[in-house]
């Protein structure tokens, strides 16, 4: 059974080389964490982020000290996340290493390796999405059409949920009844 009070991480970019690699992580150490391996350019290392607000910096091994990258850095604070959990995210270089390595650093600070969708499943279990919600995040990603890009998003705002509510709905008014 997975947690719901420890914190996740994972690369959240697709493998491989690019020009941006992001690790994210979610849960109660989401801030902590980010304070421990982000250095921050021009700012205290313990300095207080501002919620949802980009800053310029570097990840540094805390125990060795070594300069891992040059990054962006955000930590968006609950209940205004995709989790409904404090949140924290690295913008590194795409480079394979460098994803490793924040991914390493952020694990060894206290974060667990999230499962296969577990951030959706956080959201949900939040209350953040619905089911059929989490089942379209899925669908955006695997979508290989504009329509069915189109089609997932329209799930993914409450389309199918609206229809259920309206059907549950008249359907509880006909038992009343």
């Amino acid at each position: 059974m997975l947690a719901l009070d420890d914190t996740i991480a994972a690369v959240s970019t697709p493998m491989g080389e690019g020009g941006i690699g992001i690790v994210r992580w979610s849960g109660p150490e989401a801030e902590t964490i980010l304070k421990r391996v982000f250095l921050p350019a021009g700012r205290p290392r313990d300095s207080t982020p501002e919620s949802h607000r980009f800053y310029y910096g570097h990840v540094v091994d805390s125990d060795s000290g070594v300069t891992v990258d040059e990054v962006l850095a955000v930590c968006m604070r609950a209940p205004r996340t995709y989790t409904r959990q404090d949140v924290a995210e690295i913008h590194c270089h795409g480079g394979i290493v460098a994803l490793r390595r924040t991914l390493e650093l952020v694990l060894r600070l206290g974060a667990r390796l999230a499962e296969p969708g577990e951030f959706t499943l956080r959201a949900f279990l939040n209350g953040r999405i619905d089911l059929t919600q989490a089942e379209a995040v899925l669908d955006i990603v695997r979508a290989k059409t504009d329509v069915s890009l189109r089609i997932a998003m329209q799930q993914l705002d409450g389309c199918i949920s609206d229809q259920v509510r309206e059907i549950r709905s008249m359907l509880v008014d006909a038992l009343a009844y």
